[in-house]
């Protein structure tokens, strides 16, 4: 028992909770509102027999298998869900512009609030301040975003600035969809603070971070996980009830409920995993900031006391490790520990 206890708390727990309960919640839905309807025709009479298994058999292996087949296809769900994959690319740089203008704005209405709050403390504005004041006060696509905003209590124009860092600090970065905003955020993190590329040295990063904090970063991904599973079964499912629809024996209102439901609950799983993303967010954070020195300590390096140093140095290594070998890599040697 002590074994399988470990095993749930470890990396299982993540494929249980990212994947497995997901599915089983999407194939419930499908045995209540849409088997009824395909047990009727003839294919599924021939394919189901009546000396088949019992169907909570059948449904715990179809939810084992098809949340092990969406754990192995989850690179692929979320670059579709992020606008890499499968995007048409006059959509991808529909996406991109939205976003790009939705983050200005946004920037533009935290920024007016800040200076208005600075104003009325009687701080003195400097030039560029106060230009910036007049402009966002002028601009006629925020003065009803900004009258509301300037109702809300400090606690609601908080939500503001969270809704801003969840872009890209970068503007050449923007994802075409929200889910990818809030993703790149993190992913361009070490490449921002410390030039440290850690989607390409990830590996080397939690093989040289902490345990615990190795293990933040999967937890806080599961919650993510648990959100786009549910969506895409929401998703398959009811697509698959509409496709039931001309059935002779087909059941039309469940079904229409069933598929009617669950595309309504798609755009609020959608949301959940955008507001997942901030504690995966804060876990990767805390990877790159307290995992710098043990992964410099694995490459044989001696972090700088410098911040530009150490950024130099990250460059080196993250160039070092995506391009052939070239004679300019010597620079790293004054960062290499004695041996």
């Amino acid at each position: 028992m002590g074994d399988i206890a470990k095993g749930v708390l470890g990396g299982a727990w993540t494929l249980l909770v990212g994947w497995i309960l997901p599915t089983a919640l999407n194939l419930g839905v499908l045995a209540l509102a849409v088997a009824p309807s395909l047990r009727r025709t003839a294919v599924a009479r021939r394919l189901w027999p009546d000396a088949a298994p019992g169907p909570m058999l059948v449904l715990l292996t179809a939810t084992l298998l098809c949340g092990l087949v969406l754990n192995a296809l989850q690179n692929l769900l979320y670059r579709l869900l992020e606008g890499y994959a499968l995007w048409p690319a006059r959509a991808y740089e529909a996406g991109c512009r939205r976003a790009r203008a939705a983050r200005s704005a946004l920037a533009d209405r935290t920024q007016l609030l800040g200076l208005e709050r600075r104003a009325r403390d009687g701080t003195a504005l400097g030039p560029l301040a106060s230009a910036d004041l007049v402009r966002v006060r002028s601009d006629p696509h925020l003065a009803r975003a900004v009258r509301k905003d300037r109702r809300r209590t400090s606690a609601q124009r908080g939500l503001l600035q969270e809704r801003l860092s969840r872009y890209p600090v970068d503007p050449a970065q923007i994802a075409p969809t929200r889910l990818g905003n809030a993703i790149r955020r993190f992913e361009e993190y070490g490449q921002n603070r410390y030039c440290l590329d850690t989607q390409l040295l990830s590996n080397e990063l939690t093989g040289a971070a902490p345990d615990k904090l190795c293990r933040q970063v999967e937890l806080a991904r599961t919650s993510v996980d648990f959100f786009v599973a549910l969506l895409a079964g929401h998703t398959a499912v009811a697509v698959l009830a509409l496709a039931t629809l001309p059935a002779a024996a087909a059941d039309v209102p469940l079904l229409l409920t069933a598929a009617g439901g669950l595309l309504v609950l798609v755009p609020l799983w959608y949301r959940a995993a955008v507001a997942a993303t901030d504690e995966w967010a804060a876990a990767v954070r805390a990877l790159v900031n307290a995992g710098r020195k043990p992964l410099a300590e694995s490459l044989g390096l001696v972090l700088p006391k410098e911040l530009a140093e150490e950024r130099r140095m990250w460059t080196l290594v993250s160039r070092f490790s995506r391009i052939p070998f070239h004679e300019r890599a010597s620079a790293l040697d004054r960062y290499r520990a004695a041996p």
